[in-house]
């Protein structure tokens, strides 16, 4: 299998690419598990590129069951350094209008405890800087490429993750806008921190489908509104991909993300790790162990 340096996780329509050539099925186990689905790679513009729906095909998987860890795990193994999650959210802000793109530079995480937030422990212990959730070299590249495709787009905003499946009640929407949230999703805690931790760059493209609860004049989010404006941004999306790929030559090198985990270590003693976990978890940290 050729080098594959660029992932993009999302609903499985997104891959059905016009040019996308030398399509392949990987299925790959981890150590933590077997990722949402089988991992579809194909070539567009002369550059391997993998594609994971992260719910599942056919949307299988309620945002707390996604296998957030197995699914980065599996990038890792790849040698994917470059992620692009494309995601829906409401829309906390009146500017931020459905239909828009937002290119998100901060996250706060109101999940509930459920998911699995680290790769580490059991006798590793690492604690990853994320003051920059969302890799800033990339959000520049991804904003370029949206511009070019043609997208309304807003870049920078805070994004806060509920735990979902549920929507937001209107106390809550309104609570998040009182905080200066700028929209709202249900996935992309803990993808941002296990991706710091697999040190690869990892960029946000969220699609406005909403106003979710707090806004007077409009209707409450529904499914019925998401799945309109995910199917109308498709090809949007399909372009701002595509235009990545065009451009990689002109952007692709070493950002911060990839060299995230050089302090983050507090090992005493390398032989002290069990050697079933360094084993485990070799792609994360065999270069900076002792």
């Amino acid at each position: 299998m050729s080098e594959i340096e660029i992932a993009v996780f999302g609903g499985s329509g997104l891959y059905d690419m016009p040019g996308l050539s030398q399509v392949e099925e990987v299925h790959l186990s981890t150590p933590f598990g077997d990722p949402s689905d089988v991992i579809r790679v194909g070539t567009l513009n002369g550059v391997r590129i993998a594609f994971l729906p992260r719910h599942g095909r056919g949307h299988t998987l309620t945002p707390s069951e996604v296998p957030y860890r197995a699914n980065i795990f599996a990038m890792k193994m790849l040698g994917v350094r470059y992620i692009v999650a494309v995601s829906a959210c409401g829309s906390l802000r009146k500017d931020y209008e459905p239909g828009h793109i937002v290119i998100p530079d901060q996250l706060v995480d109101f999940t509930k405890g459920k998911r699995e937030h680290t790769f580490f422990g059991d006798g590793l212990v690492a604690h990853v800087g994320v003051a920059q959730p969302f890799s800033p070299e990339l959000n520049q590249v991804l904003a370029h490429a949206i511009e070019e495709a043609g997208g309304t787009i807003h870049k920078g905003g805070t994004f806060v993750t509920i735990e979902g499946p549920r929507f937001s009640t209107r106390a809550e929407s309104n609570l998040f806008r009182q905080w200066g949230m700028s929209i709202v999703g249900m996935t992309s805690s803990p993808e941002a921190y296990l991706a710091a931790e697999a040190e690869i760059a990892y960029s946000c493209m969220a699609h406005v489908t909403d106003y979710d609860v707090w806004h007077e004049s409009e209707e409450p989010v529904t499914v019925e509104m998401v799945i309109k404006i995910l199917s109308a941004n498709t090809r949007l999306a399909q372009k701002a991909v595509d235009h990545l790929t065009k451009s990689k030559d002109d952007w692709s090198s070493d950002f911060e993300a990839h060299n995230g985990m050089r302090d983050a270590f507090l090992v005493g003693d390398w032989n002290a790790v069990p050697n079933e976990v360094k084993a485990n978890l070799a792609p994360l940290f065999s270069h900076y162990a002792g």
